[in-house]
């Protein structure tokens, strides 16, 4: 590999536009080589503001070319994730796969013994480990100012919008549409970076729309070894009322509201380079509850660049990988029990 990895990106819808390009673009060690979209006005995007990289038209020409590139990165429609991950891997290209990197934990083991076999790297682009909330609670428990936590609340609740068409609005399984897969996969990932894999799983889920195809809100509640149990809400018909984050203990306490502005940011076109990028508001920092009062905390910026800044690190062999495969199997593992419990009504035990 040279100083650069070669980067071909599979997809440039908002996954490919907003949350990958420009942060492979602005990673020390990564170069934005191709894009691969067979959409002309997305392709006239990319050469617009990527005038360097090359734009291809199907996957069947990448993986003819996949010499020339070092890392795939799949941002396309879900359901298309574990085929072009393996065929990427088989190719010889290390891979990112967009969340969910597949439907089953096993599917997700398959890829990781397809990446070790070849002698490639293969991790999960769960950018929310990046978002500045999330940052600054992972800190709080690290440093000890949580520490004995015994419930963890983490929400992600959007308004209703219209009910949407195409793939995010399909009702065959395997388009993977459901809420689960999409916000769920991100709030199950943060619980279990915390507190480790949950040992039952329990989860309410609902259409709760007329015309919606797919279950678009759920609760879901983890119990982890150490006891401490975890409150999951998702849901994209629920205007936000509670808290982003709350963590408690016996003693302390930490909530925060609002949600992370990189998103936003980004997809107003803005790069991550940008002076302010990722800086949260002060009125939207959290606060630390003790036997002495509340205390303000200041918001860690948020860094989604760091995601892909680790995994240049770890294509050069000189840094662990940003999200193991280990960890999305844990979360495709979770996700699939979800599933088992609702339709019981009851918890289900991970092994």
């Amino acid at each position: 590999m040279s100083t650069e990895a070669r980067v071909a990106l599979i997809g440039y819808g908002l996954a490919g536009s907003a949350f990958h390009a420009p942060f492979v673009a602005a990673a020390p060690g990564l170069r934005l080589a191709a894009v691969v979209t067979g959409d002309e006005g997305r392709a006239a995007a990319v050469r617009q503001r990527y005038p360097d990289t090359d734009v291809i038209e199907s996957t069947d020409d990448l993986w003819q070319r996949a010499g020339d590139y070092d890392l795939a990165v799949v941002a396309s429609p879900n359901r298309y994730h574990y085929d072009q991950a393996t065929t990427a891997l088989t190719a010889g290209l290390s891979v990112v796969v967009d969340k969910p990197a597949a439907a089953t934990g096993q599917q997700v083991r398959d890829l990781a013994a397809t990446a070790r076999r070849v002698g490639r790297v293969f991790t999960t682009f769960q950018n929310r480990r990046w978002d500045g909330d999330f940052r600054t609670v992972r800190r709080l428990v690290e440093s000890g100012e949580l520490a004995g936590a015994t419930r963890f609340e983490s929400r992600f609740e959007r308004a209703a919008a219209p009910v949407k068409s195409g793939w995010k609005g399909s009702a065959d399984p395997a388009d993977l549409a459901d809420i689960r897969y999409d916000l769920g996969s991100h709030l199950v990932d943060q619980a279990i970076v915390l507190f480790g894999r949950p040992h039952t799983v329990y989860a309410d889920v609902h259409a709760t729309r007329p015309g919606a195809p797919a279950p678009e809100d759920a609760t879901i509640l983890l119990t982890h070894p150490s006891g401490v149990r975890s409150y999951l809400r998702v849901s994209k018909a629920s205007a936000p009322v509670g808290p982003r984050f709350a963590v408690a203990t016996p003693d302390a306490g930490y909530h925060c509201w609002g949600l992370d502005p990189q998103e936003a940011a980004s997809r107003a076109g803005h790069a991550p380079t940008d002076p302010g990028f990722g800086v949260y508001p002060e009125p939207q920092w959290g606060t630390l509850t003790t036997a002495s009062g509340d205390t303000r905390i200041p918001t860690l910026d948020g860094d989604y660049l760091g995601f892909y800044t680790a995994l240049a690190t770890c294509l050069h062999g000189e840094g662990p990988n940003p999200v193991p495969p280990t960890h999305t199997a844990d979360v495709a593992d979770v996700i699939e029990a979800t599933f088992a419990s609702a339709e019981r009504g009851l918890p289900v035990h991970l092994p």
